[in-house]
């Protein structure tokens, strides 16, 4: 699973900072005795090395293993561009100089943890040198990797990886052997064959792939959808001066009437059904994913000081980042919340008659339009805005994986159908529509039975978290120190990721039985609750503080069961303070307005948000330094630019798409016999639309919040 360990930055950087100081009782450097260092710096200027090396160089020395085989066409013509590489450094031809001059070597800073030498990645591949009609030498850039870890005896984990620079007609297994044979030389190391010092696929070339027909389509799209948008919005700005006689399929494309309805701010005062904090909580959870997100692509970055990034790992301020998995139980918290507030409502007005079938189709038509472009976005276009040598890599997504696994994404059954996510952070969507699929059956049983129900849903929400205890003792299942098979079952798993969404469907219910009702608490019960609240905050960020990696998976499993239940109860108390007017600063923050139209973009910059961040990742082109500040300062300008780009696909594909929806699926009355909801006034939804409310519009269809609940890693 290319990228999923990436996301789960507690997993990959904890357990690398851990394995890094048990080999060391020095925590300000990597230890080193003399002898090891001075092996190292015999590779300090690796490419004069490999040069006086390599002098007079022959076909044996591009073919692995002692046994030689019969050359090949591409030996042929990697032999003959290496001989004019040699020949050129001779006459001092600035071509061949340049191809070496790009090498990196062993980093200064060493002991520091520097273990990444970029190189010069565009002078490399800047290289295209005429020798001879119809042939040029170009150049190649790769990684290669030293191996630290048999010279000094820290994990392989650490090995150096210094930039070369070859002509692009040798492979990677060219280049890998004659950097063995060198290694064996300088070092007097044996390296064993299965450690791969150049892998063909951490090379690049300055050769571009043609569009595909799928790159086509992808921008022929994009800019059918811009011309639509422009073309009604200067209908409606210059043709249209009453806004009410706006021709609906107009409206639908138009950015000015979108962003009216995106910067529209409906309180509870104008509209009672509003429960205004949840749009502050639904935001400031979208920017801890984001700010999570930044802080692994920093941590996994070419840092200086690595060693001082472990020590950060330890921190206590690490367990806000670390832990920001909860925030994923908050957006599920939130849906089923949502979902059940209005899907209660709509079968009261209904006379307990809902539509399943088109409840299921209106989800998905309002999830899918945005995922499928931004899967196109990601696989093809993605590639065309930046290039750099970290791009595509470990660090950063690869979305070509889009190419074999897209329709399960579309399918939403992507957490369990394959191991290589095409877009790794879409898992979420996978378990929320899942989760969505048993919604309807619980609305019905929280209408019909009532608290009889409400018990049943206690019951299995209690059943699915001891199936998740069970499977973490019973198969050793670790989110700290287990692999790839440990994540996909209780990460991904829908069944481990139940809890939050049932505790919500449960406060739904609180909620609905007790619309209109005033809760009257003295003092001390307010400071109960909020001390209580806050004491399950914390516990769940702060609980492993300090813990060791090999902690009891007892242990373990108590708290990821005890954290993803104790999360949304506290998130419980929150609603219902704020709501009762117990919420104090809390609620003036959560509910200021200011927040509303963000929420709105919430969908958009969670599917898009890793473009921006992949983006800034893979175009680095030297080695960065790791801290708060730095992290804080790349976050910020990340932010930014994810909200610019959310706001555009939000009125290019999310609102139009949304509108298209609600014009062409049937809708239905509430029967006339039933009383007006307003003379009950306190149902509560989110006002968190893609769409203006349209004529005959259910109760249902309005429902949007729990489509913009979007997660983490």
């Amino acid at each position: 699973m290319v990228s999923t360990r990436v996301f789960l930055i507690a997993t990959l950087l904890l357990s690398v900072g851990t394995t890094v100081w048990s080999t060391s009782q020095n925590e300000d450097y990597l230890e080193m005795d003399l002898s090891e260092y001075q092996s190292l710096t015999r590779l300090r200027h690796l490419s004069v090395e490999f040069l006086d090396f390599y002098q007079n160089i022959t076909l044996k020395d591009l073919l692995p293993g002692e046994s030689p085989r019969i050359p090949t066409q591409e030996d042929l013509e990697c032999l003959s561009d290496l001989t004019l590489l040699t020949q050129g450094v001779s006459t001092a031809s600035l071509w061949a100089i340049r191809m070496f001059d790009s090498w990196g070597s062993i980093p200064s800073g060493i002991l520091k943890g520097n273990l990444k030498d970029l190189g010069n990645y565009d002078e490399c591949l800047a290289i295209d040198h005429s020798v001879v009609s119809g042939h040029s030498v170009r150049g190649k850039y790769c990684f290669a990797k030293i191996p630290f870890g048999k010279i000094s005896g820290v994990p392989s984990i650490l090995n150096v990886n210094t930039a070369v620079c070859f002509p692009s007609t040798c492979s990677g297994t060219h280049m890998d052997t004659m950097i063995r044979q060198l290694f064996k030389q300088l070092l007097n190391l044996e390296i064993s064959a299965d450690l791969e010092l150049v892998n063909d696929a951490s090379c690049k070339t300055a050769d571009k792939e043609p569009y595909d027909g799928v790159t086509i389509f992808t921008i022929v799209l994009l800019s059918i959808l811009a011309f639509l948008m422009v073309l009604a919005t200067l209908y409606d700005y210059f043709i249209c001066e009453d806004q009410k006689k706006l021709p609906p399929i107009v409206k639908a494309f138009s950015a000015r009437a979108n962003s009216r309805t995106l910067f529209r701010i409906v309180d509870n005062k104008s509209n009672p059904n509003v429960i205004d904090c949840l749009h502050g909580m639904r935001c400031m959870s979208l920017v801890w994913v984001i700010f999570g997100h930044d802080y692994i692509i920093a941590g996994v970055s070419p840092n200086i000081n690595i060693v001082d990034a472990y020590k950060w790992f330890n921190s206590a301020f690490f367990m806000l980042i670390r832990e920001g998995v909860f925030s994923v139980d908050t957006f599920f918290f939130l849906s089923g919340l949502l979902v059940v507030l209005l899907g209660l409502r709509y079968v009261e007005r209904t006379k307990g008659k809902l539509n399943v079938p088109m409840m299921y189709l209106h989800r998905y038509l309002r999830l899918t339009p945005v995922l499928a472009i931004g899967i196109l976005i990601y696989m093809k276009i993605l590639p065309l805005l930046g290039d750099g040598p970290l791009f595509g890599g470990v660090a950063m997504e690869d979305y070509s994986l889009c190419k074999d696994n897209w329709f399960w994404t579309l399918l939403y059954v992507q957490n369990y159908a394959t191991n290589d996510l095409c877009i790794a952070h879409s898992w979420y969507l996978a378990v929320d529509m899942q989760l969505y699929i048993i919604a309807p059956f619980l609305i019905l049983a929280l209408y019909k039975w009532g608290k009889k129900g409400a018990a049943g849903v206690f019951v299995l929400m209690l059943l699915l978290a001891s199936c998740l205890f069970s499977m973490m003792v019973i198969k050793k299942y670790s989110m700290v120190s287990g692999g790839t098979t440990s994540m996909k079952k209780i990460y991904f798993g829908t069944q481990t990721r139940a809890s939050p969404y049932l505790i919500g469907v449960l406060f739904g219910y609180f909620l609905h039985v007790n619309r209109g009702k005033t809760f009257k608490l003295n003092r001390p019960t307010v400071w109960l609750g909020w001390i209580i609240s806050l004491a399950l905050f914390f516990t769940c960020i702060f609980a492993l503080y300090d813990v060791s990696i090999s902690m009891p998976i007892v242990d373990e499993a108590f708290f990821l069961t005890l954290g993803r239940m104790a999360w949304p109860l506290g998130l419980c108390w929150v609603i219902f303070a704020c709501m009762q007017g117990y919420g104090g600063l809390a609620n003036s923050f959560l509910s200021s307005p200011l927040w509303q139209p963000l929420s709105k973009l919430s969908y958009c910059a969670y599917i898009f948000h890793m473009l921006i961040e992949s983006l800034n990742g893979g175009i680095t082109r030297t080695s960065t330094y790791f801290s708060n500040y730095q992290v804080m300062l790349r976050f910020w300008g990340d932010f930014g630019f994810v909200v610019i780009l959310a706001y555009f696909m939000y009125i290019l594909i999310e609102a139009p798409f949304g509108n298209l929806e609600s014009l062409l699926l049937p809708t239905r009355k509430p029967s006339p016999a039933v009383a007006p909801v307003t003379k009950v006034p306190a149902t509560i939804e989110s006002t968190s639309e893609t769409a203006p409310p349209l004529p005959n519009k259910s109760a249902l269809t309005d429902e949007k919040a729990s489509v913009t609940f979007t997660a983490s890693s």
